[in-house]
């Protein structure tokens, strides 16, 4: 872990704010990809096991670098799984706490 995290430091020293702002963008859109599959897989369910959508559907869903949040829901309520939105204030302003803004 230690080296992983001494290479990013080393990336992002020769980037600007903005770029490392966009990869980690990019990174959590990838991130999501893996983790809706793995969620899927935990709950022992195939791709062909989804009722509302195609073996094939589901894996161009867990491919897709962007969603409607209907489509996320639809998705998770197939493997049994709910979701929350949460929201905080960014950059430490301290006004406001985070809160949820959706839970379904």
């Amino acid at each position: 872990m230690a080296i992983s995290k001494n290479a990013l430091a080393a990336m992002e020293s020769h980037m600007t704010a903005d770029q490392i702002h966009k990869a980690r963008q990019i990174a959590e859109r990838e991130i999501l990809a893996i983790r809706l599959a793995a969620l899927r897989e935990r709950q022992n369910i195939k791709q062909t096991d989804m009722k509302a959508f195609s073996q094939a559907g589901v894996s161009k869903l867990e491919k897709r670098k962007d969603m409607k949040i209907s489509t996320l829901i639809e998705y998770l309520e197939g493997i049994g799984m709910g979701m929350e939105i949460r929201v905080y204030p960014k950059g430490g302003s301290g006004i406001g706490e985070p809160e949820t803004l959706l839970k379904v």
